[in-house]
């Protein structure tokens, strides 16, 4: 009988003991979950943390139904210090460089052209094209016979006053060869900080080359330049960028033109690479009184933003040809489908580059800036310009040989073109 009450007792026992281990057991199974949810409550919540998500499967589904997938982002910090651990040339490799070279990795992935990461030194170049201000000796500089050559240099400049010539061939920049160097590559070697100097190696109408020392200085290019021929009777103006001075310049042009009374008129947008949307809206207006100048069709196809002309369009009544090329992208194409879809203007060369989409511009922190694209162009008949680019009304060829010879059958063909019309 007792035998039997102490087995029981003892069974009892043990029973208690296992369930006080098991609650034991769930409690710190419980207190371990509940402080890994609020150490990643925690985390989340911090400001400056970077999180991207715990690895809790390859793929899901998120809410829209698009596959997504988690991001190991340790992968990143691994790169990081291999390439620092064994890129060969580590004495010339910064923090910053990779840093920078990270950001513009990161927004070419959505391998678009136009949407770009330029660090702080690509912004204040960028900055400097849109105002027309900068540092540097003031010549247009091209390509001719694969030489760079000066088209001209720009009147009261640094490159005028050293004796620049139009058609000098500089063979080196700073002793060092132009061969193989692109226009944009020369120019780059070319500007500089205002007071420093930079020696051009040239060479004049077959002559010896020489060496011209040419010392920097702030440089203001105007985007208008106008031209009247009182023998023919034909105004042109010559748009070189949408800029923040386009506007003005091009309405001190139309009255000069009301002054002048030509029997014609041609735009030069050739080579012109754009600008600002609001200086293309605004020079189109002064040919169209009513209607839409472009559209913006964002990635909702559905969703379409219109601009609209200004009013008075003061030129609407002067027989105009527009002159494009491969180089007129952007703003110029804006404006010259514009007037060819509202018939004010003949539309004379070769088809434009095909940059119909609308970019917006962010500023950060530390001055660099990304460039993204949010929507594309469509002209006031829905075509859009993405690249298709503007086809001329009359197609003229202007060939390597003609330039390298400075003749222009473009501008001759517009210049006949009007002249007949008069008749």
């Amino acid at each position: 009988m007792f035998q039997r009450r102490s087995t029981k007792c003892w069974g009892r026992f043990l029973g208690w003991l296992f369930l006080v281990a098991i609650i034991a057991s769930g409690g710190f199974l419980f207190g371990l979950f509940y402080g890994q949810r609020a150490e990643l409550a925690r985390r989340l919540s911090d400001s400056q943390a970077v999180f991207l998500g715990r690895l809790t499967g390859i793929y899901q589904q998120d809410q829209q139904g698009r596959l997504i997938s988690d991001i190991d982002f340790s992968l990143f910090w691994q790169t990081w210090d291999l390439i620092k651990a064994n890129y060969v040339d580590q004495d010339k490799l910064t923090d910053k460089q990779m840093f920078y070279g990270a950001l513009s990795g990161l927004v070419s992935s959505v391998d678009d052209p136009y949407t770009v990461f330029m660090n702080p030194e690509e912004s204040k170049l960028f900055n400097e094209d849109l105002t027309g201000t900068f540092s540097g000796i003031g010549a247009e500089v091209g390509l001719r016979n694969d030489v760079i050559t000066i088209i001209a240099p720009l009147a009261g400049t640094p490159a005028e006053r050293a004796g620049l010539r139009s058609g000098d061939k500089v063979y080196a920049i700073d002793k060092q060869s132009t061969v193989g160097l692109t226009v944009d590559e020369a120019v780059k070697k070319i500007r500089g900080e205002k007071g420093t100097t930079v020696i051009l190696t040239i060479a004049r109408n077959g002559d010896k080359l020489r060496d011209i020392s040419i010392t920097r200085d702030t440089i203001v290019v105007k985007s208008v330049a106008t031209d009247y021929d009182q023998t023919s009777g034909l105004y042109t103006i010559t748009v070189s960028n949408f800029n923040a001075d386009t506007e003005p310049l091009f309405q001190a042009a139309v009255q000069d033109i009301e002054h002048q009374k030509p029997r014609g008129l041609i735009l030069d947008l050739r080579n012109n690479p754009g600008g600002y949307l609001d200086a293309a809206v605004a020079i189109a207006s002064f040919w169209i009184s009513d209607g839409v100048i472009v559209s913006e069709q964002f990635s909702n196809q559905s969703a379409i933003q219109s601009q609209h002309a200004r009013g008075l369009a003061p030129l609407a009544d002067l027989p105009t040809v527009v002159l494009i090329n491969q180089g007129s992208a952007s703003a110029s194409e804006i404006v010259a489908g514009a007037l060819m879809d509202h018939q004010q203007a003949t539309i004379i060369g070769k088809t434009t580059y095909g940059k119909g989409s609308v970019q917006v511009v962010r500023d950060l922190p530390d001055g660099s800036m990304i460039k993204i694209t949010t929507a594309k162009w469509l002209t006031p008949n829905g075509t859009s310009i993405n690249d298709k680019g503007i086809k001329p009304n009359i197609e003229v060829e202007l060939t390597e040989d003609d330039f390298n010879k400075n003749i222009d059958p473009q501008m001759v063909k517009a210049r006949q073109f009007l002249l007949q019309e008069d008749k």
